[in-house]
């Protein structure tokens, strides 16, 4: 049976002593209830919630799946009656407003129920994640009767919501959408077509799902110009605000799928379903890109919860597990082998998969603070630069993040040997459930091309820039300049850090050289870029993570043992882990011509 411990430790020493976010708290006046006190409380209560009742689903749910039996989808036992628990525990809301039901406490400690629920049980997290999306576009591009109507029944939970982007002609390439929205003379829209893939699409969780919805009007414009945005619920909703009669959007079939088998991935049939417009005409996918980074932050959360759990499981297991002598001598002599955590290649697995969770759950928390400045900015301009800041970082997370999730799943296993190919262990599961993580939501290449294409060139470099100056102020602070000896445990990582930096820029340049001459550069190249962009974005965690264990350590304070642990980690990541952008720098910078130049009939072997 899989095992989940939620890292408590973890999460506390990046919110109080890494990021200080109750300093941050204290910028804005709506967060000002938000005290150590109270934070410790929530994220002790959802910790027992997610350990007590969603990590016993987890593999149940993964083995009965979902049905749908006469157009009703039955959901996997339990899951249900732990999302009612949720709902009576107010988590839905915690982090929006109170005056459309939620608890309004900040949205980087919401981002933290994510993770502990996530990891916990990602099939069931889908149901109240995809809701999120919902209710952060409705809260962005509602009007307030929209806001009154829809979004407080979806923060109490009492309803659910989904993002309906994709159909069966058009994948990624939403221009070619071709759900119809015909104008009613009340206001009103007839929305039919198909949508597929809708994560959480139908269940039995609640009595009325809000869909959000990409449909093109009779005018419209082709192409993405021309895709208008609509809110509409599987039934009516009455003008007392209970729910009422279908709304003809039926679940024509669900997904037989790898993983996520807990989670109903629905094809949806639209039959002159009605809904609402929300934002305006013809803005459409401006306004879903609010859904979707929600949603793309949330994947790349994915990636750090598979790193987690994969880690906790194959750390218990290679603790007890017994299999020949250590190299360097017996460890343990009173037995007939030595536990496999005495192993160099057990060593550097366990090693990569805790680097990357860590490392991972570090930059989550850093980009937390900076939803909350785009939620509570005082100026325009404050909102208008965080959002500068999550867009350079947002395709970054999610792919780098989802990528080497996988990775320490797929290491998870390897620790277990044969025992991880099978069931029982559930080891195997977490590698069904986090292989999609790459795919949704834009796959790692659709996310290399925006950060290469629209984030650094379109944009000039200046968010690049704007980030490579506050690492390299960060290593001239930590630098050796004196007999400090705080500053000369952390040559190490700023020397070696400030370096990178310096290289992705000067990588960066020549690319854009290299790309206004050959276009097909920044295809060849960009995934290498983005890889290499996050093994340097998570150096830059790495090395503020041993820059306050070192801290701790000089002062002789806290858990020495904890501290001690984050400074080997990032010696491991520094050494063994970030070497890897020689190879992705080796790769993005070759010419594109050993891809392009096998012609298309080539790659036939009939």
């Amino acid at each position: 049976m899989s095992h989940y411990k939620a890292p408590i430790a973890d999460i506390k020493f990046l919110l109080e002593e890494v990021f200080d976010h109750y300093d941050h708290y204290k910028k804005y006046p709506e967060l000002s209830e938000a005290t150590p006190d109270l934070i410790d409380v929530v994220i002790s209560e959802c910790a027992k919630f997610c350990e007590n009742e969603l990590v016993p689903i987890n593999q149940s749910g993964d083995k009965e799946g979902c049905q749908l039996k006469d157009g009703k989808v039955t959901t996997p036992k339990g899951f249900k009656e732990a999302y009612q628990q949720m709902v009576e525990g107010g988590w839905q809301g915690l982090a929006h407003p109170e005056e459309y039901g939620g608890q309004g406490l900040p949205q980087s400690i919401g981002i933290v129920k994510s993770e502990l629920m996530g990891s916990a049980n990602w099939s069931w997290a889908m149901y109240p994640g995809l809701s999120l999306g919902a209710m952060n576009t409705i809260m962005a591009h509602g009007n307030e009767a929209q806001k009154q109507t829809y979004l407080t029944r979806l923060t109490e939970g009492e309803w659910t919501g989904t993002m309906c982007l994709t159909e069966a002609q058009c994948g990624t390439d939403l221009g070619q959408i071709s759900t119809k929205a015909e104008p009613n003379e009340d206001g009103s829209y007839n929305i039919s077509g198909s949508k597929i893939f809708i994560s959480a699409g139908d269940h039995d969780f609640t009595d009325n799902i809000i869909h959000i919805v990409l449909a093109r009007l009779p005018d419209a414009p082709k192409g993405t110009r021309g895709i208008s945005l609509f809110i509409v619920p599987k039934n009516k909703v009455n003008a007392d605000g209970s729910t009422g009669e279908f709304n003809n959007v039926t679940c024509g079939s669900l997904e037989e799928k790898m993983g996520i088998k807990g989670s109903a991935t629905a094809v949806l049939n639209f039959d002159e379903a009605v809904g609402e417009l929300i934002g305006p005409v013809n803005k459409g996918l401006e306004c879903m890109f609010t859904f979707m980074n929600t949603a793309r932050v949330g994947t790349a959360m994915q990636g750090v919860c598979a790193a987690e759990l994969s880690f906790q499981n194959a750390l218990i297991y290679a603790k007890e597990r017994l299999s020949m002598r250590s190299l360097s001598g017996t460890k343990a002599p009173d037995k007939v082998a030595d536990p496999i955590i005495n192993h160099p290649d057990v060593r550097r697995m366990l090693l990569t998969q805790k680097a990357f969770a860590e490392g991972g759950r570090a930059m989550i928390y850093y980009t937390a603070k900076i939803v909350d400045d785009m939620a509570y900015g005082a100026t325009e301009k404050e909102r208008a630069e965080a959002e500068d800041k999550l867009g350079f970082i947002t395709p970054i997370l999610k792919a780098f993040l989802t990528e080497s999730g996988c990775e320490s799943a797929n290491l998870g296993m390897q620790i277990f040997g044969g025992h991880g190919y099978i069931k029982e262990w559930g080891m195997e599961q977490i590698v069904r459930d986090a292989r999609i993580s790459t795919l949704y939501e834009g796959t790692t290449g659709i996310q290399a091309l925006d950060l290469l294409g629209r984030k650094i060139l379109l944009g000039r470099g200046k968010t690049l820039k704007a980030f490579a100056k506050e690492v390299l102020l960060f290593c001239k602070d930590n630098s050796m300049l004196s007999d400090n000896v705080q500053k000369k445990r952390m040559h190490k990582f700023v020397w070696p850090l400030s370096k990178e930096i310096a290289l992705w820029q000067s990588y960066t340049l020549r690319l854009a050289l290299k790309i206004k001459k050959d276009r097909d550069v920044l295809g060849s190249a960009s995934v290498d870029y983005l890889m290499y962009s996050g093994y340097v974005m998570m150096a830059y965690f790495w090395a503020m993570m041993a820059q306050k264990a070192n801290e701790k350590l000089t002062e002789g304070t806290g858990d020495k043992a904890f501290y001690t642990a984050k400074v080997k980690t990032a010696e491991f990541y520094f050494s063994r882990i970030l070497p890897r952008t020689r190879a992705h720098a080796k790769s993005m910078m070759a010419s594109p011509k050993s891809l392009m130049q096998l012609k298309e009939e080539d790659f036939s072997f009939l």
